[in-house]
Formats: structure tokens, sequence, C-alpha cells
């Protein structure tokens, strides 16, 4: 019944959410803020994961080819297609959770103990709107983008690797990379990238919204929000999946 209840509370704080803005110079703004604290400030951490990524599936498919009738140009093609299919959404879009969504939860759940969003709706502002929508929609619009830079980094990594180890011979890579490209995968990952940012945004900022205490309280709540929004990421992950290559 718990799980009832708070699915029907997120629903009717989403409702609000989505309301109209009532400054939309300022609702702008915040835009543009967040897209910078929330994306631009992930792209290190991005470029970070996504060349590691790159290389070590480079190297495992190449030193797990124990048949000597096996194409080598398949170790670029299973990186190209993991990268694209899996890797730069479902990874990329796990440690966002954890460093956005925690970002968030810490953010909003201050905001409440200090009883700053009380004296925004005292104020007559839609405080849900005002705070969450400019994160939402930074999200929305931003770890897609990412996800795309995520892609290039990975096989990036995965060309070095192959270059400095010398695992299978370099044009066999790029040859892979170019061999059966199918156009929908990068679609399939991007569509997923958009649910995914839904929920690493408005999640956490539901857990710390109806928080009440102190500091404490605010950990728990980004602890809950980065373990609730994985689930949720893995779920979605497997539904999409399911609808979108079946």
């Amino acid at each position: 019944m718990r799980t009832f209840y708070h699915i029907g509370r997120y629903f009717l704080f989403m409702k609000k959410v989505f309301k109209r803005p009532q400054k939309p110079n300022i609702f702008l703004n915040s835009i543009f803020f967040e897209i910078e604290k929330l994306g631009i400030n992930s792209i290190v951490i991005v470029f970070i994961i996504s060349v590691f990524m790159g290389a070590v599936i480079t190297l495992q498919t190449a030193y797990n080819i124990e048949l000597s009738f096996v194409p080598l140009y398949l170790v670029g093609l299973g990186t190209r297609d993991s990268m694209f299919l899996e890797f730069s959404s479902t990874i990329v879009g796990l440690i966002l959770a954890g460093k956005v969504g925690a970002n968030i939860a810490s953010e909003i759940g201050t905001m409440k103990i200090r009883e700053q969003i009380e004296a925004l709706d005292m104020m007559g502002v839609n405080s849900e709107s005002h705070l969450v929508l400019p994160k939402i929609i930074a999200a929305v619009f931003t770890f897609p983008l990412l996800t795309l830079f995520s892609m290039f980094i990975g096989i990036f990594g995965g060309y070095l690797a192959v270059y400095f180890t010398n695992a299978v011979p370099v044009d066999d890579f790029v040859y892979g990379l170019h061999y059966y490209f199918i156009p929908f995968y990068i679609t399939y990952s991007l569509i997923k990238v958009v649910i995914f940012a839904f929920v690493i945004a408005s999640v956490p900022a539901y857990q710390a919204y109806f928080i009440r205490g102190g500091a404490l309280e605010v950990g728990k709540a980004s602890t809950k929000a980065v373990v609730y929004s994985s689930i949720l990421i893995l779920f979605f992950n497997v539904v999409l999946t399911q609808i979108l290559l079946s």
C-alpha cells in the first residue's frame, strides 16, 4: 500500500510541476542555468567513463575470440554496437543518476529543511514548477547530447586500445566500425535516454520535496533518490528494449 501511496503522490507532484510557469523570463534563465549545472558540468565524467568503457569492451572482445575462423573485424563491430545499444545510454544514465540525482536531492532537500520552499509558496510562487521543471527540461535536452558524445568517445577509446596494444589490427577494427551499420540503434538509445533523463530529474526532486527533519534526512533522501532512480532506469531499460527491438 505504501508503494501505491508514493506513486499517487508522485503523479500529483508532477501535475503541479508541469503547470505553466508564472514568469517566463526567470523560467528561461533557470533552464540555461540547469543546462550548465546538470549537462555541461557532467561532460568530464562522461568522457572519462566512456573512453575506458570503449577500451575495455574492445580488449575483452578481442581476447575472447579464440576461434581462428572468426573475423577480427567483429571486434570493431561489437564495440560500436555495444556502445550504441547499451553502454552509452544505460551505464552513463546510471552514472548520471548518482551524480545529478544526488545533487538535485541535496539541493531541494536543503531548501526544504530551511523552509525556503514554504517561503516561495507563501509568496504565491508555484515552487514545484519553479524548482523542478527547469531541471527536467535541462536533463531531457542535454542527456541525449551527452549520450551521443559518449558513443563517439567510447569508440575512440576502443581505437586507442587496439592502437596501443595491437590486440587486433587497426584496419580490421576500423572496418568493423563501418560494417553493417544500423541507424535505428542510435534512435533506440536516444529514446531510452530521454526516459532516463526524466527519471533522473523527477524522482530525486520528489524524494527531497517531502522530507521532514534535518541534514540527516537530506542524506537519506539523496541515497533513496539514487537507488530508486537506478532501479527505474534498469526497469525501463528492459521495457523499452522489448518494445523497441522486438
